[in-house]
């Protein structure tokens, strides 16, 4: 018998665990190092999900843990309100990579936190309180976040929060938006989903908020030139504009931050999975405009790890690797070597 069918620990699994997303996988990770993962078996798995898409530098790298023992015993956790090296230190370092002026930093520690955190400064700021978001987007499932993710997850939790609009997905694969040459007419869509837009809003347009590249929704990359007019779209009707940066920030699409392929700089732009490359972390950035008009006002976002010292000791060795190797240029390299090789198993088979 594997060992992985251990009838005792699934027992236990059955009787105690809620299941939150669907079955579980049928084995029991023991340990986990690089790109893989070892069963209960001692079998090596492949880990092609990078965990929960957020293993950056792989499992267990020898900085990343040397970080994490330091500060586990020296400085862990603090009252929201207490500040420590780390935290100062990490904000002042993501604002220095990122793009324009989004210089003020939330630290927190989930992609839904600092996609919350988002909504509810665009909210405070605008005075108003509609949102649009994509028809494939994933965003999060606290209230806010889940409400203006369209791509599962919506039936039978009662009424999404009011004001949430929906624009279509733009996926070049399978739109419906072709025109005479056969060609993705994306600028129609596009044009088609602000009509929709306009007439379903009552006049309280605050944000949109996107994935540069959809992930839950099938991994669409939009056109280039989308989101430049996108960004032109919510200029025109004064909304802001908040990139979901959580699967493709900090190197992953070959450049630092995703957006910077058309050029666009958000009001908004927040960080979850890459930067704690594990470990629970996130961080939602804006411009000190728009914060000071948020703290005038009154901003509160008060959770139990914002400004947490441990996690942010974590991030600031992972932005440090990803500098220091380049591994936004490997990724580029990478990324051509795969795309040339799935080409060439296109042309040898039909069903690609």
């Amino acid at each position: 018998m594997s060992a992985n069918d251990d009838p005792q620990f699934w027992a236990r699994a059955r009787a105690h665990l809620v299941r939150y997303g669907g079955a579980f996988s049928p084995l029991i990770a023991e340990s986990a190092a690089g790109s893989f993962f070892t069963d209960a078996d001692g079998r090596k798995i492949l880990d092609f999900t990078s965990g929960q898409m957020s293993s950056i530098l792989g499992h267990s790298h020898p900085e990343i843990v040397a970080v994490a023992r330091r500060w586990i015993g020296e400085l862990d956790h603090l009252y929201s309100t207490i500040l420590s090296r780390p935290v100062v230190d990490l904000a002042a370092l993501i604002a220095s990579i990122s793009p324009g002026q989004l210089d003020r930093v939330l630290l927190v520690s989930t992609g839904g936190e600092s996609n919350e955190a988002a909504l509810r400064m665009a909210k405070l700021v605008t005075g108003r309180h509609e949102i649009v978001a994509m028809s494939r987007s994933w965003h999060g499932v606290t209230g806010g976040a889940a409400a203006v993710t369209y791509s599962s997850s919506r039936r039978g939790y009662g009424p999404p929060l009011p004001g949430t609009l929906v624009l279509p997905a733009p996926d070049t694969y399978r739109s419906r938006f072709i025109d005479s040459n056969g060609v993705y007419d994306w600028r129609s869509e596009l044009e088609f989903g602000f009509e929709l837009i306009d007439r379903q809003s009552t006049g309280a347009l605050a944000a949109c908020i996107v994935e540069p590249i959809l992930s839950s929704g099938g991994v669409l990359e939009p056109p280039e030139g989308y989101m430049a007019a996108l960004a032109e779209k919510c200029r025109d009707r004064e909304m802001q504009l908040i990139f979901d940066e959580a699967q493709t920030g900090l190197g992953r699409t070959g450049q630092l931050f995703a957006c910077e392929r058309d050029g666009v700089v958000p009001q908004y732009l927040t960080l979850s999975k890459t930067l704690g490359a594990g470990l629970p972390l996130a961080a939602m950035l804006t411009t000190p405009e728009i914060e000071d008009v948020a703290a005038e006002r009154g901003f509160l976002f008060y959770t139990t790890h914002a400004s947490d010292p441990l996690p942010a000791a974590v991030g600031l060795k992972v932005i440090e690797i990803i500098l220091r190797d380049r591994l936004s240029e490997r990724a580029a390299q990478l990324g051509e070597r795969l795309k040339a090789g799935l080409l060439a198993l296109q042309q040898r088979y039909d069903c690609i």
